[in-house]
């Protein structure tokens, strides 16, 4: 089957999927009840997320990962937020923003599509995300885990990974 009779076929079985759903949700109260945990913000984002993926996955998109995963992980930081009710923690959870698109990036590597440039691409930014994270919670307080020298000794260590990430790739080029 081509690539976009796939895509039709999926299309279709959502649309029918969704449709039964929507027409068991009128009928039936308890159907209503079981699902209700489920479909209450934020967690309908984390399962928007998953059902983007699996599109992808039956469409032979694997590109949809990185929505998926943006999608899911803004699920799981507004799950956190509500659960937690520390809704002052987004001055620095933005940061894992890109993680997440490195998150998808890798699911998108290890589904073929340019499997050792996305990879790599993936890891880069999910190690740049949890940096700035790291330093955006210190700075602006979120976290204290280094107590009062938190701040400096992570800026040593991200400018430890620049500069070896830096003679990483002179090296590699001498070699080539």
């Amino acid at each position: 089957m081509s690539k976009s009779g796939r895509s039709q076929l999926a299309l279709g079985v959502i649309l029918l999927l969704i449709g039964g759903w929507f027409l068991l949700n009128q009928v039936n109260p308890q159907f209503r009840n079981f699902f209700e945990p489920y479909i209450e913000w934020p967690v309908n984002m984390l399962l928007i997320g998953a059902g983007i993926l699996i599109i992808g996955l039956l469409t032979g998109s694997p590109g949809l990962a990185v929505p998926a995963a943006i999608v899911a992980g803004l699920g799981g930081i507004f799950y956190y937020q509500e659960t937690s009710g520390n809704y002052n923690s987004w001055s620095y959870m933005w940061a894992l923003i890109p993680g997440f698109v490195g998150v998808g990036t890798l699911i998108q590597g290890l589904l073929g599509e340019n499997t050792a440039s996305n990879l790599k691409r993936g890891l880069n930014l999910m190690v740049t995300s949890a940096v700035l994270f790291l330093v955006f919670a210190a700075f602006l307080g979120g976290w204290n885990i280094l107590g009062d020298f938190g701040p400096a000794v992570l800026l040593i260590l991200l400018g430890l990974y620049v500069l070896g990430s830096g003679l990483y790739k002179t090296f590699r080029k001498r070699e080539e």
